[in-house]
């Protein structure tokens, strides 16, 4: 009988990794730039996930796409010097991702970051291989869209389950007829993940185990 998740799409930040200090001085980099007040590092802890633009919109309550698109700009000046190295593996992470690679599960990333920036933040971790391909996300692009893409161009299937810390991530599988898996170790609160009803909800890296041969 195959497994009834035979492929696993997990979310980085804030589900593999933790990236608060990294983000969050980024986009105080990028305020303090076009004179905006920055903010406590605890208080951005809620724009860990969602998209940039949409984020840089909520901070400023700017619209301009040419004034966004400054902003990111900036951002990605500070994060791609240092604010990616600035991430930090969850504890239990790396062991649950090494076994699961060991036992020949395939995985993938999907995340709303660059593409390059998740390679550069896997490869620190030593966890590249581990995950056969990284989805990586850009201005105006959903994290839906990204699994539209995946599925329709057949690296993943129906049966893929997707692993998130945020409700954007379960949107995003339940909008493609995935079903999901939200974990409570990230950003999004457990009332946040129960509200998008997803298929699993982990306590704990190691929990990641039983999902590729877990019956539903």
């Amino acid at each position: 009988m195959s497994a009834p998740h035979p492929f696993l799409l997990f979310d980085l930040d804030g589900t593999l990794s933790d990236p608060l200090v990294g983000i969050g001085r980024s986009i105080n980099f990028a305020l303090e730039a076009f004179g905006f007040p920055t903010k406590p590092l605890p208080e951005l802890a809620q724009y860990v996930g969602p998209p940039l633009d949409e984020t840089f919109s909520v901070l400023t309550g700017l619209t301009g796409d040419l004034e966004i698109r400054a902003l990111v700009a900036r951002f990605r000046e500070c994060y791609g010097e240092v604010g990616y190295s600035e991430n930090v593996l969850y504890p239990g992470i790396a062991a649950a991702i090494a076994a699961l690679a060991d036992g020949g599960v395939p995985m993938g990333i999907c995340t709303t970051k660059r593409g390059d920036f998740a390679d550069r933040i896997l490869r620190m971790f030593e966890l590249r291989g581990a995950f056969r391909f990284i989805s990586g996300g850009d201005l105006g692009i959903q994290k839906g869209q990204q699994i539209e893409t995946l599925l329709g161009s057949g690296t993943i299937d129906g049966r893929t389950l997707m692993i998130g810390d945020r409700a954007t991530d379960l949107v995003a599988a339940h909008r493609n007829g995935l079903r999901s898996a939200g974990v409570l170790w990230g950003y999004g609160s457990r009332a946040e993940l129960e509200a998008e009803a997803p298929l699993y909800l982990l306590e704990a890296p190691e929990d990641m185990l039983r999902l590729p041969g877990e019956g539903v």
